[in-house]
């Protein structure tokens, strides 16, 4: 990939990832070729602020979990409310770091 368009893509992206991860993901990027940026650039990537505002007003139902793609902790958090409100302050602390590896995942699907 060209370096000006992965310095473009870094530059709007890096945010996403986790930052003990990130050498890993731009030394991937280097080797690929631009037909994959576009792939790569139409990923949808969740944004770890939103996924904190979320598991702030809706973590008790378990959406933040389900948006991850943890369906069975998203349901037992659904029928426990939150596991009595336990599970639901955990996430409070981790979403953040949760989201940014399940980006680091998908990226690293595409790639």
């Amino acid at each position: 990939m060209q370096s000006n368009k992965l310095d473009v893509f870094w530059a709007s992206n890096s945010k996403l990832f986790p930052s003990s991860k990130m050498a890993l993901v731009r030394e991937k990027l280097e080797v690929l070729d631009d037909s994959k940026l576009l792939v790569i650039s139409s990923v949808e990537y969740k944004e770890p602020t939103t996924m904190l505002l979320i598991s702030l007003f809706l973590g008790v139902l378990g959406i933040d979990r389900f948006m991850l793609g943890e369906t069975g902790t998203g349901i037992l958090k659904l029928l426990t409310g939150g596991v009595c409100g336990i599970l639901t302050i955990a996430d409070w602390f981790s979403i953040t770091n949760r989201t940014k590896e399940y980006n680091f995942k998908r990226i690293m699907e595409v790639i």
